[in-house]
């Protein structure tokens, strides 16, 4: 599978954003698909997932009460609506897909798109 990440940009904070990922090829029920961030000098970190078939979510507390991901089966859509952005959020964000059941650990996801940077000024 090809994932591709978008909608990215400068936001100031208490701003929203929309992230998309676009995803080509056959996702299964048993997948989860992830987003990820990864701020300048740090590493990657876990973000939010959900379960392609029944759509369970699942996020770091960090950002939980505060973004949401979901999905579009027949699209192949990912998003993930971050809301009350905060500087600390400021990161390339990156969508992935792990095929072994994997929710969080950056390990479990072996595929990744280009990531799409998110810039939260105070």
């Amino acid at each position: 599978v090809q994932l591709q990440a978008s909608g990215g940009g400068l936001v100031q904070a208490g701003g929203s954003l929309r992230l998309s990922c676009a995803a080509s090829g056959s996702i299964f029920s048993s997948h989860v698909m992830g987003w990820f961030r990864q701020a300048p000098g740090k590493e990657r970190d876990f973000v939010a997932s959900i379960r392609w078939g029944v759509g369970n979510t699942y996020y770091a507390d960090s950002v939980k009460g505060r973004f949401t991901i979901s999905r579009v089966r027949a699209e192949k859509m990912v998003y993930l609506q971050t809301d009350s952005l905060k500087p600390e959020d400021t990161a390339v964000y990156y969508c992935a897909r792990a095929r072994n059941g994997g929710l969080r650990l950056v390990d479990d996801f072996v595929d990744w798109g280009q990531g799409t940077l998110v810039t939260v000024s105070s």
